[in-house]
């Protein structure tokens, strides 16, 4: 139990180290090439754009979270005018 315990907070710490690092990854739909192809010819990937690399998942979540922390706790400045 403790094993996989400690496995799993490896796997997990070496994912945030990895998304720190490297927060881009290949796209997975085009397999990082930026082109797909379809029955009437090539065309650009829709969800990389052609860019070849797309935000990773857990870099997402890790934006999101410094989004909502900073919104919670952004200092409230009063209305300092005497004359409102």
């Amino acid at each position: 139990m403790l094993t996989a315990s400690v496995l799993i907070l490896a796997t997990i710490a070496g994912y945030a180290l990895l998304c720190t690092v490297k927060p881009f990854g290949p796209c997975r739909t085009c397999r990082g090439t930026g082109i797909r192809e379809v029955c009437k010819g090539i065309k650009t990937c829709r969800r990389c754009h052609g860019q070849r690399y797309r935000l990773r998942v857990g870099r997402r979540l890790l934006n999101t979270s410094r989004d909502i922390h900073a919104a919670g706790t952004r200092p409230h400045r009063p209305n300092t005018r005497p004359w409102s």
